[in-house]
């Protein structure tokens, strides 16, 4: 059966404090629990796969290279009121990699889970 939901995947360094992090900061809602290993969250249309260090997507590959968590790829979370969204953010400590950046489709600013990936925060032109 298709999934109903668009599925990301993310390496993490600790599935606790990135489960925290999801649910507590950002609403999404914990589906499924293999920790320590992983956490399945969900918010909306979307599946958040959090693969921590025991997780079998970060077993090495065979030319040697190792998985790791902290790219720039990024989940892209869209809200209504950015200012606000990064002021509830930046007063609950989360760590942010740029000031809000203005373009031809709208505002968005970047912030990082504990492990260091980023997750995009949005508001289209408009909103």
């Amino acid at each position: 059966m298709p999934e109903e939901r668009g599925s990301v995947r993310y390496l993490v360094d600790d599935v606790d404090a990135a489960v925290a992090f999801y649910t507590g900061r950002l609403g999404f809602v914990l589906a499924a629990d293999a920790r320590p290993a992983l956490a399945e969250l969900v918010r909306g249309p979307l599946r958040l796969i959090l693969s921590g260090p025991a997780s079998t997507a970060r077993r090495p590959m065979p030319d040697g290279r190792t998985p790791a968590a902290g790219g720039w790829n990024r989940i892209h979370l869209v809200v209504d009121d950015l200012d606000a969204e990064a002021s509830r953010l930046r007063a609950a400590g989360v760590a942010f990699r740029n000031d809000v950046l203005s373009g031809p489709g709208g505002r968005q600013v970047l912030v990082e889970d504990p492990s260091g990936n980023p997750v995009e925060i949005f508001e289209p032109a408009g909103a």
